[in-house]
C-alpha cells in the first residue's frame, strides 16, 4: 500500500486558515443565441458567494 507523503501536508497554519475563506463557485450561464448552457467557474471570498451568483 502506498503511504501519504509527509511533505504534502501543509506546515503553515496561517496559509491553510486563509485558505478556508474561499470557494469554488460554478455557474451556469444561458447563451443568448442558441440556448444552450455553459457553465462559469470562480474562486470567490465566501462573503461574496450571494453577489457572484446573482449577477448576470
Amino acid at each position: 500500500m502506498a503511504k501519504a507523503a509527509k511533505t504534502a501536508i501543509k506546515k503553515d497554519a496561517k496559509a491553510a486558515a486563509e485558505a478556508k475563506v474561499w470557494t469554488k463557485v460554478i455557474r451556469a450561464v444561458r447563451s443568448p443565441k442558441s440556448g444552450a448552457y455553459t457553465f462559469k467557474e470562480a474562486i470567490v471570498h465566501k462573503d461574496k458567494v450571494q453577489d457572484y451568483i446573482n449577477q448576470k
